[in-house]
């Protein structure tokens, strides 16, 4: 539906960055190569965290959580953004807190929000230091490593769709995304009326404008939540591209045109004609399957732009003038 240039802009530097212009083919456009660049580094300010000695890390990975770090016990100011700590034993206790609140029904709202932001860092920060992994993962609860497992191979593979680092910021609106609820009930009822599960069309919509946060064309002209090229909507669409509800339909129609739910990868292939993309999508869409939760920590992932200096965060609101 849309090109590889947005979605290569969300990925460049971290992890799901944005996919909007991303690098496949959809629904129509022509697929373009995506070029090679250096990783961009994330421009955070570090959190101050306790790092485990060197004779005590394997015992810390393999035998018991960290313990807790200051940085990672805090309470958490959720009017500022968050942000990830520098070591493993800092990540695993931000990510315990993370997939615990996430799965607290008690937990909404901005804090919700808040929370899957950190969890979107700390993914980029285990991205950028894979040898983290096996510690973090010991650190976790066991029922939702097959979550973050399928969460860190999505990011992987979206990193492969890297592409030159823009020379200036995007065309783009940042919008607060329609209720967690109200997205769940639109994917739901593209699943009934199309067989297209849910999650699928979740992990999509994640990819391509952060459940809709962004607001603005690829360099292929799609455009909407989901989006579409002008011809693919002409075909598929009905009613307003730029609404979430529709484009959310439009997208299980098209999906099962081009195989649903019989063959899966085939027809997210023919959304965007990356083989990356599809294994990301279907990655993000098997951890929401394990467990529904998933989804709420998704929904507060935000919008990234990588730039010469590192990432960008663009917040809700940002325009650019």
């Amino acid at each position: 539906m849309t090109s590889r240039s947005l979605l290569r802009v969300l990925f460049t530097g971290l992890t799901c960055v944005l996919v909007a212009a991303c690098s496949g083919q959809r629904l129509g456009p022509a697929a373009e190569a995506p070029s090679a660049t250096p990783t961009v580094r994330p421009r955070f300010t570090p959190i101050p965290t306790a790092t485990p000695e060197p004779d005590r890390a394997a015992a810390a990975a393999h035998e018991q959580p960290p313990s807790p770090t200051p940085a990672a016990t805090a309470a958490p100011d959720y009017t500022k953004p968050p942000v990830p700590a520098t070591d493993p034993a800092g990540i695993a206790q931000q990510l315990v807190m993370v997939e615990k609140a996430i799965r607290d029904p008690g937990v909404g709202g901005a804090q919700l929000v808040w929370m899957g932001h950190l969890q979107q860092l700390a993914y980029s920060q285990l991205q950028d230091n894979p040898d983290w992994k096996d510690q973090v993962l010991a650190a976790l609860p066991a029922e939702v490593r097959p979550s973050v497992t399928n969460i860190l191979e999505a990011g992987k593979q979206l990193r492969n769709m890297h592409g030159p680092v823009p020379k200036q910021l995007p065309d783009w609106k940042i919008v607060e995304p329609a209720p967690l609820e109200r997205l769940l009930q639109y994917y739901k009822e593209a699943e009934a009326k199309f067989g297209v599960a849910w999650y699928y069309l979740a992990a999509i919509h994640l990819v391509e404008t952060r459940m809709g946060r962004i607001r603005g064309l690829s360099t292929a002209g799609a455009q909407g939540p989901m989006q579409f090229i002008p011809s693919t909507w002409a075909a598929y669409g009905e009613g307003d591209v730029n609404s979430d509800h529709d484009a959310i339909l439009a997208a299980g129609r098209y999906l099962k045109a081009a195989g649903a739910p019989a063959n899966m990868s085939k027809a997210v292939f023919a959304y965007n004609h990356s083989d990356f993309y599809v294994k990301a999508v279907l990655a993000y869409a098997e951890a929401m399957k394990i467990d529904q939760n998933a989804y709420r920590g998704y929904y507060g992932w935000q919008v990234y732009y990588p730039t010469e200096d590192g990432p960008v965060l663009l917040a809700v609101g940002w325009k650019n003038e």
